[in-house]
């Protein structure tokens, strides 16, 4: 039986990221694409509750939904895709690295988290822009991981989040497993005012230049390396249990 595949993204149907991705796994198995009908980028793990989505069928296997990455995978496993499930979700490619703390707030990682709570595997994939653009380079590593995931498989409740340097494939330095590291931003809020004379706020920021931790995803990645994290979702911090427990409580 053919392997199935989901695909989706944040950055919208029309990004060049997710048509790359789609060339670069074409052989790998039978793909279906479902992505948000607009950008969707820092999204977060953000299911819409409040309002109805809309599927469109833009081609046979192309759909757009109104709706956030997270909102994409759960139409795509439990609707479009339900008669059968996929073997594979994969999301991206993003145009920016999902590097460090960026995958708290990133829609991309989300929709591999999603994947992974309806217990399939899913992967994360995203390019760390610098000048060129090698979509082509990260849509052959996202080829490349995904093939062994199929034939490996990975850990329980666990994803994979694949960051890419933005060069060609043959000036890639390797393929590395790391370990989530740190990535601050500078806390900039632009106040301006429209027309009508009320004040509106644009949240943005430059990353901050600093020494990234040996073995961290963004050192990795700065040094020319793929970075491969694996994310589990329990998000419990084992070391802090027993601190707490000897904490007196009231009752």
């Amino acid at each position: 039986m053919r392997t199935k595949i989901l695909i989706t993204n944040d950055d919208g149907f029309y990004a060049l990221g997710i048509k790359e991705l789609e060339v670069g796994l074409a052989g790998l198995g039978e793909l279906t694409i479902v992505a948000p009908d607009r950008e969707q980028s820092a999204s977060g793990h953000s299911l819409t509750l409040q309002h109805p989505l809309r599927i469109n069928e833009r081609s046979p296997n192309h759909y757009t939904v109104d709706g956030t990455p997270t909102d994409c995978v759960f139409l795509g496993v439990n609707h479009i895709m339900r008669t059968r499930r996929p073997d594979l979700v994969i999301s991206g490619i993003n145009r920016g690295g999902n590097l460090g703390d960026d995958i708290t707030y990133s829609g991309t990682v989300a929709a591999a988290f999603e994947a992974t709570l309806l217990g399939i595997p899913a992967l994360a994939v995203s390019l760390d822009i610098a000048r060129e653009h090698h979509f082509s380079t990260a849509s052959r590593v996202a080829c490349e991981v995904a093939g062994k995931v199929l034939e490996h498989g990975i850990p329980v409740d666990t994803l994979l989040n694949v960051n890419v340097p933005d060069r060609p494939w043959e000036k890639l330095a390797g393929f590395r497993i790391t370990r989530q590291g740190k990535r601050s931003y500078s806390d900039v809020v632009r106040e301006n005012v429209d027309p009508r004379g009320r004040h509106y706020y644009w949240i943005g920021g430059e990353v901050m230049q600093g020494e990234d931790l040996k073995g961290t995803d963004a050192a990795l990645v700065r040094d020319g390396f793929v970075s491969i994290t694996p994310i589990h979702l329990d998000l419990t911090n084992h070391q802090a249990l027993e601190p707490l427990e000897n904490w007196e409580w009231s009752c």
